[in-house]
């Protein structure tokens, strides 16, 4: 029997599963995101280790991005991403075991952030291919906006209430919350009927030989495609920024803003950047009714540059807030304008692999770079000055931008796929 998908994304029974996965899994991940740094924090009251923290969470894609979006492509993705939560359970529920039994050591932590990532990545080039297939394409957009829209009030709600467990409980055991999210989102994603990839009848079989191959193709298609190419370039420069600020805010929130490691105030600066997401995720489907991706991404780049800039320059917690709202609004437009676009564009055979190719370039190379020299200029001048001169790099985004193939794609004159 052939099941249809619904014409309303909200009347089709295995987008509902797929959201509730992606919600469950992003609310445990951003209880993850405070309870880690924060736990490293405490434990070894270093800033370079806690800015390390963030550097592991994006350094799996420089290892194992390319290899998971081809191996992606080829495997079936429902099954990829039952099998990479299941894993990420069992992972994450160590931290707290280890803790329980009093031999959690900040190694443990550590390699604990790394592995996490490195497994979530074979779940990321599934997911990314298999949502088109599960909602088409021309719906990719209104289906990002949907996810993003519940990440975005999670991440409204979920950092206050965090600060608020975090003044009583240990941020170790906050982490099963995290290893619960996982396992029921292995459940929803394992009731999906709908198939998530199409038919792979003709691969050649998997040698090494063949999957550097199907790498190949899918880094050929993103360095040739200059609206993919482009937008992969500044968002990396973009999350170079980003890196940098998130390695030092448990630090600049305790240091600078005097707010501490947890409580309503610590939650309130974390949440505020959630409110920004949601307006983000709500605006982009109605914006690209009148604008191009491309358009889109030029006019929001500059207002995430100015402000990562001017946040940490914030003179209180309630004006950092404040800005943190504004600059979440302008940074998660571009991500998830360019995630879609992506999306969109590319064909279904080299889903998996373009977008962990871009994902990997964009956040994995960025991120990465920039929690790590984030982390030094912390140590070496204080967070605040650390975060404003990483804020700055931004703007190389803007001028690349500006001065790329998007302002003639945005005004109509030039194909999408010169």
């Amino acid at each position: 029997m052939t099941v249809v998908a619904a014409d309303r994304l909200r009347d089709d029974p295995d987008f509902r599963r797929y959201w509730l996965a992606r919600a469950l899994s992003v609310t445990g991940s951003m209880v993850t995101a405070i309870a880690l740094p924060v736990l490293v924090y405490r434990l070894s009251g270093s800033t370079v280790l806690t800015a390390v923290v963030t550097a592991l969470e994006s350094a799996p894609y420089l290892i194992a991005g390319l290899f998971a979006g081809a191996l992606a492509d080829r495997w079936n993705r429902r099954r990829v991403m039952v099998a990479a939560d299941t894993v990420n359970a069992v992972l994450v529920g160590s931290v707290p075991v280890a803790h329980l039994l009093g031999v959690l050591t900040v190694a443990h932590v550590l390699v604990v952030a790394f592995t996490v990532q490195a497994v979530y990545t074979f779940f990321d080039g599934a997911n990314f291919g298999a949502l088109p297939v599960l909602v088409g394409r021309a719906r990719v957009a209104q289906a990002n906006s949907a996810v993003w829209t519940a990440s975005s009030l999670i991440e409204l709600f979920v950092p206050p209430l965090t600060g608020l467990l975090l003044a009583a409980l240990d941020p170790a055991s906050l982490l099963t919350l995290d290893a619960l999210s996982f396992a029921a989102s292995a459940f929803a994603v394992r009731g999906i009927v709908r198939a998530l990839s199409e038919t792979r009848d003709g691969r050649p079989p998997l040698r090494l030989k063949v999957v550097l191959r199907d790498i190949g193709d899918g880094i050929n298609y993103l360095v040739h495609h200059a609206g993919v190419r482009t937008m992969t370039i500044v968002g990396g420069v973009q999350s170079f920024t980003g890196g940098g600020f998130m390695a030092l805010i448990v630090v600049w929130c305790d240091r600078v803003l005097h707010v501490g490691t947890s409580g309503l105030r610590f939650g309130l600066v974390w949440g505020t950047w959630g409110i920004g997401g949601l307006i983000a995720a709500l605006s982009l489907p109605r914006l690209l009714k009148r604008m191009s991706p491309a358009a889109i991404t030029l006019y929001a780049l500059p207002m995430s540059a100015l402000l990562g800039v001017l946040t940490p320059l914030a003179p209180h917690w309630t004006i950092a807030a404040l800005a943190l709202l504004v600059w979440g609004s302008a940074y998660v437009m571009v991500v998830v304008n360019a995630i879609s676009y992506r999306q969109q564009v590319t064909p279904e055979h080299l889903l998996g692999r373009v977008n962990t190719a871009g994902r990997m370039l964009s956040w994995g190379i960025g991120s990465t770079l920039g929690a790590v020299l984030g982390g030094v200029l912390g140590t070496a001048y204080g967070p605040r000055t650390g975060m404003v001169l990483m804020g700055l790099c931004c703007f190389a985004g803007v001028v690349l931008a500006w001065t790329s193939p998007l302002r003639r794609i945005a005004a109509g004159h030039a194909p999408e796929l010169a």
